[in-house]
C-alpha cells in the first residue's frame, strides 16, 4: 500500500532530509518547480507548441516560492506570464524570496487582487492557470480574500480550461479533503514524493481534478510514523491456492445468520460473496420458518436451521466455522440481540454490518464486548449511532485546519470499540485498535458511482466475512475486500445491481493474475 502524508509529516520528511545533508530548501524548490511543468506537459500535451499564457497564483510563503520557480521556467520557454503576489515580497521565507527576485528580474510581480485575476480568468485569455497561494500550508478557507477567483477558476474549469494547483489546491485542508471555507479548484493537482491524506477523501477529489506525484529527490524508502495507507490492488495471498493435499476446510468455512421470512435476500448476497471471494464453504443460518424460501435461492451454500442463540451455540461448537457475518437482513428484534450476543462470545472473528450496528446502539454500552477480530462496516448514518460524538465533529464544519478528519474519526472509533471499522463511502476509512489506518479511494480513475445501489454493502460485508474464513487479518481484511469490491463495481460498469458484483470476482481476479 502507499503511503497518504498529513502536512506535518512532509514538511517532517524534508527536514530530515536537510538536517541529514541531502537536499537545501532551494534545490528542493527548484526540483518543485520543474515537477509542476513536467506535470503540466505531460497532462496537456498540446501546451508544448508554441509560446502560451499562463497566469500564476502566489502566496506568502513556500508555496507562493515554487510558484515563482514555474513562472520561470515557463518565461524561459517563451511563455507570457501574469504573475500575483498576496502579500508583502519582504515577508517572504528566504528561499521564496530568492525565487521571488530572480522572477522579478525576468517579469512583473503584481500585488493581489481577487477581481482582478478574476477578470482574467474569466476572459480565457491564459491557457494554464496556476495556483501556488498556499498549497499545503493552507489552514483556512480563501473565501475572504479570493471568493471571485474561485468561481471563476470553477467556470473555467468546468469550460475545459487548464488549471493547475500546486501540491494541494489553496484552501483545502490538506490532512481531511474539507473545504475550509472557499478552495480554488484545479483540473490537475501537482504534489510531490507521496500523496496526500486530502487528495483523497471528503470533498478532496471534487477541487483536485488529477492527482500527479512529482519526485523531488528525497528518499522513498524513508517510511513514516503513522502514515496513512491507500489502499491498492491485494497481493497473491489472497486468491492462492491451499497447499497439495489441501481442502475445502482450508480454504475456511463462513457462517452467515439470516433474518426471517421475506428477509433472506441481503444475507444471501452476502454468502454469495463469501464463497466467491474464495471461501471453501459458505453456510447461511436461517429461521425454520425461512428454509423453504432460502433453498429455492441456494446451491452452493449450504443451509442451517438456526432459530435462537442456543442454537447458534451448538453450531458453533463446530471448529471449523472460521467466521460469522451478522447484520444484513438479521433484523433487530430480541431474537436477533442473543444471536448477535452468542455470536460475539463465540470469539470468532466475525463482521457486523446493517442489523447487528443496530442492535449495537441500542445497548447502553454500544460497542463493549467487541474484540479484535471483529469489523464492523458501519455507513455513515450506522457510525453516527454508534459513535455520535465523532459524526458530530466530522458534521461540524470546521473553523480553521487541520479539520477532524474520516481517518481520525475511524482511528478513534477503532480504539474505543477495539474492533476493526470500515466507514463506507467513495472514501471508505478503515482502521485497527493498533492505529493503523488506510483509506480506499473509489475515486478518480477508479470511481464507480453505481456502488451506490441497494444490497452492495452485503455484499462487501459478505467478502469481507470470506477473507477472514481464509485467516485473513481483521484490517488486511477489510481493506482488499473494499479494493475487490470496487474493483468488481468497475468491470460491471452503470447499470450494476449487487447480485453482479460476486460474480463479477473471477474476472477481477484474473487480471490479478491470482
Amino acid at each position: 500500500m502507499a503511503e497518504l502524508l498529513t502536512s506535518a509529516q512532509m514538511r517532517a520528511i524534508e527536514a530530515d532530509a536537510m538536517a541529514r545533508g541531502d537536499a537545501d530548501g532551494a534545490t528542493l524548490m527548484e526540483r518543485a518547480g520543474e515537477g509542476v511543468v513536467a506535470a503540466a506537459l505531460a497532462e496537456w500535451p498540446d501546451l508544448e507548441a508554441g509560446p502560451k499564457a499562463a497566469l500564476v497564483l502566489c502566496g506568502p510563503g513556500n508555496n507562493g516560492g515554487d510558484g515563482f520557480v514555474v513562472a520561470r521556467l515557463l518565461a524561459e520557454r517563451g511563455w507570457r506570464i501574469e504573475l500575483f503576489l498576496f502579500g508583502a515580497p519582504d515577508r517572504l521565507p528566504p528561499d521564496a524570496r530568492r525565487n521571488h527576485d530572480s522572477w522579478a528580474s525576468m517579469g512583473r510581480v503584481r500585488p493581489w487582487d481577487d477581481e482582478t485575476v478574476a477578470g482574467l480568468v474569466s476572459s480565457g485569455d491564459a491557457d494554464l492557470a496556476v495556483d501556488a497561494l498556499f498549497g499545503s500550508g493552507c489552514s483556512r478557507g480563501i473565501g475572504a480574500i479570493a471568493g471571485q477567483t474561485a468561481a471563476a477558476l470553477d467556470v473555467f474549469r468546468a469550460a475545459g480550461g487548464r488549471t493547475l494547483a500546486v501540491d494541494m489546491p489553496s484552501g483545502l485542508c490538506t490532512d481531511s479533503g474539507r473545504d475550509l471555507g472557499g478552495v480554488l479548484p484545479a483540473a490537475l493537482t501537482v504534489t510531490f514524493h507521496r500523496a496526500r491524506i486530502g487528495q483523497f477523501t471528503a470533498e478532496g477529489s471534487a477541487f483536485c481534478g488529477r492527482i500527479a506525484i512529482a519526485d523531488i529527490g528525497l528518499d522513498q524508502d524513508v517510511a513514516c510514523p503513522g502514515a496513512v495507507a491507500l489502499v491498492e490492488a491485494p497481493g497473491r495471498v489472497i486468491g492462492k491456492a491451499a497447499a497439495i493435499g489441501g481442502h475445502k476446510y482450508s480454504h475456511g468455512h463462513a457462517l452467515v445468520l439470516a433474518g426471517g421470512p421475506g428477509r433472506t435476500g441481503a444475507a444471501r448476497l452476502a454468502a454469495r460473496g463469501a464463497l466467491r471471494v474464495g471461501a471453501g464453504l459458505v453456510t447461511l443460518a436461517a429461521p425454520g420458518a425461512a428454509q423453504l424460501e432460502c433453498a429455492c435461492h441456494l446451491t452452493a451454500v449450504m443451509l442451517r436451521a438456526v432459530d435462537g442463540p442456543e442454537d447458534l451455540t451448538a453450531l458453533l461448537d463446530d471448529p471449523r466455522f472460521s467466521a460469522l457475518c451478522l447484520g444484513p437482513g438479521m433484523g433487530t428484534g430480541p431474537r436477533e440481540a442473543a444471536l448477535l450476543a452468542a455470536a460475539l462470545a463465540s470469539g470468532r472473528p466475525a463482521v457486523l454490518d446493517a442489523d447487528a450496528l443496530r442492535l449495537l446502539a441500542k445497548t447502553a454500552e454500544p460497542v463493549a464486548g467487541l474484540h479484535g477480530h471483529c469489523v464492523l462496516t458501519p455507513h455513515g448514518g450506522e457510525f453516527a449511532r454508534l459513535f455520535p460524538d465523532l459524526a458530530e465533529r466530522l458534521a461540524a464544519h470546521p473553523a480553521r485546519g487541520p479539520a477532524f478528519s474520516r481517518i481520525e474519526a475511524v482511528r478513534a472509533a477503532s480504539a474505543r470499540s477495539g474492533a476493526v471499522v470500515l466507514l463506507k463511502g467513495a472514501d471508505t476509512a478503515i482502521a485497527a485498535p493498533d492505529g493503523r489506518a488506510a483509506i480506499h479511494a473509489a475515486l478518480y480513475d477508479r470511481a464507480a458511482p453505481w456502488l451506490a445501489t441497494a444490497g452492495s454493502g452485503d455484499v462487501l460485508a459478505g467478502l469481507v466475512t470470506g477473507l477472514l474464513a481464509r485467516g485473513r487479518p481483521a484490517f488486511e481484511a477489510a481493506a482488499e475486500a473494499a479494493w475487490l469490491h470496487a474493483d468488481a463495481a468497475r468491470r460491471v460498469g452503470p447499470g450494476l445491481i449487487a447480485e453482479d458484483l460476486p460474480d463479477a470476482l473471477p474476472a477481477v481476479f484474473r487480471a490479478l493474475d491470482l
